[in-house]
């Protein structure tokens, strides 16, 4: 049947618009139904997810298959396979865990990072809240300045911190990386805190305020619980670049029973231009662990509060 024709008294202009849409249109013609077809489907969107997942996993796999190879496939490229292992050997994951003071790296590299991680956080929680919820004059332009200082690169900063750690005693101690650390988590986890408190709507607050409860209450009971992914989001980054951060670490420890293990790992299995690859792999392969599935948990909660703060 054909569309019913519009009134005579309707309007000329929205006769297109009444007589619905055109023959041989249907509704399986519009959005994203053209990737039903099994080939189109291959190349927009199965091609791209495997080259995705290839480029990510390759780092992982390359790791774990130099930590099992024996020394004579690492060095010898034209009679073995470099993609793959022949007779495999836990020589190097041995050494690495019995014959050094990995475990100790590793626990050095976890207390720094959930210690930093913290304070930055308590820190970077009160400055949102009083950027984006306490109404004052430059609030906005205080929110623009924190954000900047984290353009500033930490290799401009790490000298004048090593003077001040130096001059306070704590070098070659766990604390001045604790203390180092927030000076580059503060920035970012601030703006990400902003645009995520940004989204909680001013009427909760306002009826707060109207029943008697006070600021801090307001921030522990009522802003804090909603925004709680992006907490999780900012802490997972936090996490992350302390774990990782190479060039602090690298300037205030010294010893070897205080070191991180992304420096440990360098400075303990290469010597000279002698690289023991084994256990170097071994080593970055299981400090990246943690981390992987610290993300396998709260992946979830990482892309929604990204998404509330790139929204404001």
């Amino acid at each position: 049947m054909s569309a019913p024709a519009p009134p005579a008294h309707a309007d000329p202009h929205l006769a297109p618009v009444l007589a619905g849409p055109p023959a041989g249109l249907t509704d399986n013609s519009e959005g994203m139904a053209y990737l039903d077809r099994l080939p189109r489907r291959l190349i927009t969107t199965y091609l791209p997810l495997l080259v995705i997942l290839v480029v990510l996993l390759f780092p992982f796999y390359w790791m774990a298959l130099t930590a099992i190879k024996p020394d004579a496939q690492l060095i010898d490229m034209e009679h073995y396979n470099p993609f793959w292992v022949v007779d495999p050997t836990f020589k190097h994951i041995h050494k690495l865990l019995f014959e050094t003071q990995y475990p100790r790296w590793l626990w050095n590299t976890m207390y720094v990072s959930v210690a930093a991680t913290a304070l930055s956080l308590f820190a970077s929680v009160l400055a949102a809240y009083a950027c984006v919820r306490v109404r004052y004059r430059g609030a906005g332009w205080v929110g623009a300045a924190i954000f900047l200082a984290y353009l500033v690169p930490p290799s401009i900063l790490f000298i004048p911190l090593a003077t001040i750690v130096q001059a306070y005693g704590l070098f070659d101690s766990p604390i001045a990386l604790i203390l180092a650390y927030p000076t580059i988590l503060i920035p970012f986890s601030t703006w990400l805190l902003m645009g995520y408190f940004k989204t909680i709507p001013y009427e909760l607050e306002e009826c707060a305020l109207m029943d008697g409860a006070s600021r801090w209450q307001i921030l522990t009971k009522i802003v804090l619980p909603l925004a709680f992914p992006g907490l999780i989001s900012a802490g997972i980054f936090s996490l992350t670049l302390c774990w990782n951060e190479f060039i602090y670490a690298l300037t205030f420890l010294s010893s070897t029973q205080n070191k991180t293990v992304p420096i440990a790992v360098v400075s303990e299995f290469v010597d000279g231009d002698v690289y023991k690859w084994g256990s170097l792999m071994a080593g970055a392969l299981l400090g990246s662990l943690p981390l992987v599935i610290l993300y396998s948990f709260f992946v979830e909660y990482y892309v929604s509060a990204l998404t509330g703060a790139v929204k404001e």
